[in-house]
């Protein structure tokens, strides 16, 4: 009982580690959260600390999601019941981005998290919804509504990774963490749905 705990409480708190928070305040001595849509996310660094800034942001938040996943499965095996505890730790990951609690449980949308997460538990499934959030973005240059759509799909992507690519005997944890991951990163994107309605999101210049 004690290690599954563990598994996902490291994963929480490795998650709140706010990667894009650290950056801006040593590069600017800015509260990223004061800027633009508030959050700790790549894009929203990017606008305030430049391009180089919003990329060691993104692979740093993909990375703690990447590492939560294979600390888990290291710690729990690839078993049945194992399956669960990995999902448990997915989520949980991605939960610590969105509310670390260094930062008062107020951080970023959870997308490069996730992004990390599913490139260990389904990548292929990852790769279609990165070719969808590139089309969007590319032709609305709006990186939320990429991400939230991309998010959305990941649950349909992962089925059909199973039945086309990866045949998965049971597909009840991967799914669970999909659908609720995806559940999440929408969440945390409320405040720029409601921007997209009133025609007041930022857009990304190319």
């Amino acid at each position: 009982m004690f290690r599954p705990l563990l598994v996902v409480i490291v994963a929480y708190l490795l998650g709140s580690i706010p990667f894009g928070y650290l950056i801006v305040r040593s590069k600017e001595g800015a509260d990223i959260r004061e800027t633009g849509s508030g959050g700790t996310g790549a894009t929203n660094v990017s606008r305030r600390a430049g391009k180089a800034a919003g990329i060691y942001t993104l692979v740093l938040d993909a990375l703690k999601g990447a590492v939560a996943v294979v600390w888990a499965v290291v710690l729990v095996g690839s078993s049945s019941r194992a399956a669960w505890i990995v999902t448990a730790a997915a989520i949980a990951v991605i939960v610590g981005h969105i509310f670390p609690v260094w930062l008062r449980f107020r951080g970023g949308k959870g997308v490069a998290t996730g992004v990390g997460v599913f490139l260990m538990l389904a990548p292929v499934a990852l790769l279609c919804a990165g070719v969808l959030f590139v089309a969007i973005v590319f032709f609305t240059r709006y990186v939320s509504l990429g991400s939230m759509v991309a998010a959305a799909t990941i649950p349909l992507f992962v089925w059909l990774q199973s039945v086309f690519v990866t045949p998965v005997a049971d597909l009840r944890p991967l799914l669970t963490a999909a659908i609720v991951g995806a559940a999440l990163i929408i969440f945390a994107h409320r405040g720029n749905i409601g921007r997209l309605f009133q025609g007041t999101e930022a857009q990304f210049l190319r």
